[in-house]
């Protein structure tokens, strides 16, 4: 929840709900978020030291095309419209599947029984997920995330399963 000032700084509210949030959350072996200083105070919120930054956001104009043109984010299905949009192998594509492989690198080092939070922004944190299980069955993936809602990716050599975390 950023302010409505405008800018990329955390609102009070969202800072409340991300205390509420860390308080049963935890403990994490690595922290990442996106560079936009919202990701980084949600977590510092949650009462998390930050590892990792990420640049994530596309800086290719194709991406925003194609996901403009598909309007997944409306549909009835959005995970499903969304899984359709990257399926096309272009530049969304590319993006969805580095996304996941930049994930999946972050992970990789940690042992069995650790786990990673990753703080990104919503449209990145969906495009991630759908490159990460392809195959999964996307339309009972439910909405787009509000905020502070996301996913508990589980991961042995490959992302095997996700369970949807949403707020009451």
């Amino acid at each position: 929840m950023r302010k409505n000032t405008g800018g990329s700084q955390l609102s009070q509210a969202g800072v409340d709900l991300a205390r509420r949030l860390g308080e049963s959350m935890g403990p994490f072996a690595m922290v990442a978020t996106s560079v936009v200083p919202r990701a980084r105070e949600t977590a510092l919120a949650m009462g998390f030291a930050v590892d990792h930054e990420l640049v994530t956001l596309a800086s290719d104009p194709e991406v925003y095309a194609e996901s403009e043109a598909s309007k997944w984010w409306l549909a009835d299905h959005p995970f499903v419209a969304l899984a359709s949009a990257i399926k096309t192998g272009g530049a969304y594509y590319r993006y969805a599947h580095s996304l996941a492989a930049l994930w999946r690198d972050l992970i990789t080092p940690l042992s069995h029984d650790d786990t990673a939070l990753m703080i990104g922004h919503s449209g990145e944190l969906e495009t991630a997920l759908v490159a990460c299980l392809p195959d999964a069955d996307h339309s009972r993936w439910g909405g787009t995330f509000a905020s502070c809602e996301g996913a508990r990716l589980t991961f042995t050599n490959h992302f095997r399963a996700v369970e949807f975390l949403r707020l009451p």
